[in-house]
């Protein structure tokens, strides 16, 4: 998924407590919505940007099919691999919320699928120009899509005779453990993190493998939390299992 964006951030507002939440709508046809949203209310108020007068309450989306065009001189320099990669995203819509009187401020990167099983290779897209997307918010003349890796996380989903699967895990092992060692003097900060996962389906869930998880009133979303800093040493406490009823 997108982790790498959002742990990017996190770092730098280590001294806060964030909430990932991680959304999912499935449509009857098995096509949706995901999203995945950084609560920074929290950041807000500790910085101070909720005192700030000249701020003002706003709720922006920005299209990236709208971004391409507007950058389309500058992307027609870059080589044809890093264009291809970027035309990829056309459907990834950014949604920014900040309201200075309520202490309130959000982040959300969202999209559309047609099936289930295509989300992994839609959010591996979005990571592999994440870097690119970086360097034109700086500097709209950089020609470099910088480095084009995926993130450290991947997760596959699957939807199949009424089974949802949600399976995370570890890219590379090697380039994961230096993330964690680099990052272990923030972990007492980072703990306060949490990570949403909050799915609705189109039909009742019958079972599920996460046996704390919560349901709502008509049986169709379900909620699994847990700590942003434990889902990032082992991506296993988050994979999820869902039977729904026929």
């Amino acid at each position: 998924m997108i982790y790498r964006f959002f742990f990017a951030l996190a770092l730098v507002l280590v001294a806060s407590s964030c909430q990932f939440v991680e959304t999912m709508e499935v449509r009857e046809d098995g096509s949706g919505k995901i999203a995945v949203s950084m609560d920074m209310s929290e950041m807000m108020t500790l910085s101070q940007l909720a005192q700030d007068s000249t701020l003002t309450k706003t709720d922006t989306i920005i299209r990236m099919r709208d971004f391409l065009e507007q950058k389309k001189d500058s992307i027609a320099t870059l080589p044809a691999e890093e264009q291809k990669r970027l035309k990829e995203l056309e459907d990834f819509s950014f949604r920014t919320y900040m309201d200075p009187d309520g202490g309130k401020m959000d982040i959300e990167v969202f999209t559309e699928f047609d099936r289930v099983d295509e989300i992994g290779d839609l959010m591996a897209a979005f990571e592999k120009s994440g870097d690119f997307m970086s360097g034109f918010s700086q500097d709209e003349n950089s020609q470099s899509a910088g480095d084009s890796s995926e993130g450290l996380i991947g997760v596959k989903f699957s939807m199949k005779n009424g089974v949802f699967k949600r399976d995370a895990f570890i890219r590379d092992p090697q380039k994961h453990k230096q993330q964690m060692d680099s990052v272990a003097s923030a972990e007492s900060f980072l703990e306060g993190m949490r990570y949403t996962l909050r799915y609705t389906f189109p039909k009742r869930i019958k079972n599920a493998s996460a046996k704390d998880a919560k349901l709502s009133l008509d049986g169709k979303t379900i909620e699994v939390d847990r700590s942003f800093l434990a889902y990032f040493k082992d991506p296993d406490i988050l994979d999820l299992e869902v039977e729904l009823e026929d």
